[in-house]
């Protein structure tokens, strides 16, 4: 049943790109992982499409730095349904004017687990049919419920 449920489930896909600030920007992409939102992926970088999110789109994304120094663009329109997001971005504080937000307390795993997160939340939010499930690994748990709180998401 559960392998029935995974082939019926709607696809939905985001753009997320995480690069090291350390190793050189060379994307280039291969075939998607099996996970619920596909992934495209090379030695630097991280991509999730998504037809909301459409990087010829004009709108602005902002820049999500993990503790291991790795980024995450996610799209200000998403960022802004998060409580703790938005007070940093529409307040008086460095990161609403660099468009940037440092986590150095966040791993890359779990800051990209967030962003999922709010890229489902906001696709499923409204929804009226069948939800899909968002998996977390029991192993991932812990980590994830500090980020939530901290987010306050």
């Amino acid at each position: 049943a559960a392998i029935a449920d995974r082939r019926t489930r709607p696809t939905l896909s985001v753009r997320i790109r995480i690069r090291s600030h350390t190793t050189p920007k060379t994307p280039a992409t291969t075939s998607p992982t099996q996970s619920p939102l596909p992934l495209q992926k090379d030695r630097n970088n991280l991509y999730l499409t998504t037809m909301e999110d459409d990087p010829t789109d004009e709108s602005p994304y902002i820049q999500l730095i993990s503790a291991e120094n790795h980024s995450i663009y996610l799209s200000r329109r998403i960022a802004l349904q998060v409580d703790t997001l938005r007070a940093m971005l529409e307040g008086n504080f460095r990161e609403s004017e660099e468009g940037v937000i440092r986590f150095p307390d966040m791993s890359s795993s779990a800051l990209e687990k967030v962003v999922r997160y709010l890229h489902y939340k906001d696709r499923y939010s409204n929804c009226a049919s069948r939800i899909p499930e968002f998996s977390i690994e029991p192993e991932e748990a812990l980590e994830l419920l500090v980020a939530a709180s901290y987010l306050n998401c």
